[in-house]
């Protein structure tokens, strides 16, 4: 028979996760204080004052947005190299993110839906899936994730 307890370094096991943890949830709250804050800017805020109201009466994905998208230039260059949320900001895309830049980005394409007319977060993911050569894993943690906070 053992006389082994092993509760007490559960507990502390239990109490190192939740310190990890919260240093997740501390950068997920600092980049919700700060998110695209660079669009309020120039060179950003010229574009997005321009191009907004045009994007969000297109279809995303279609050919006009699309033609938006690069018609925007530098103003957009700046916007992905200075926020970790967007594919474009890494060499190497998606591939590079960590998983507190996935959820942002998530967040983030699920507000974008809510600014267009015909905004639908299933179906951007889908338009994204393809965009950013996802793999069928990282797109069913994110539909996962979605779903299980009511966005889809």
């Amino acid at each position: 028979m053992s006389t082994y307890d092993s509760r007490r370094e559960t507990l502390v096991h239990s109490q190192r996760v939740g310190e990890l943890v919260v240093a997740v949830v501390k950068e997920l709250l600092d980049r919700s204080t700060c998110h695209d804050r660079s669009k309020t800017e120039p060179p950003e805020v010229e574009v997005f004052d321009e191009f907004t109201p045009k994007l969000k009466d297109s279809t995303y994905g279609s050919d006009e947005y699309k033609g938006y998208l690069e018609a925007m230039g530098e103003g957009l260059a700046h916007h992905y190299a200075s926020n970790r949320h967007h594919p474009e900001h890494f060499v190497d895309g998606v591939n590079d993110m960590t998983l507190v830049d996935l959820v942002e980005m998530l967040a983030d394409w699920k507000a974008a839906t809510e600014r267009h007319a015909d905004g639908d977060l299933g179906r951007s993911l889908a338009i994204q899936a393809e965009r950013f050569d996802l793999s069928d894993q990282l797109l069913a943690i994110l539909s996962n994730t979605a779903d299980h906070f009511g966005w889809l």
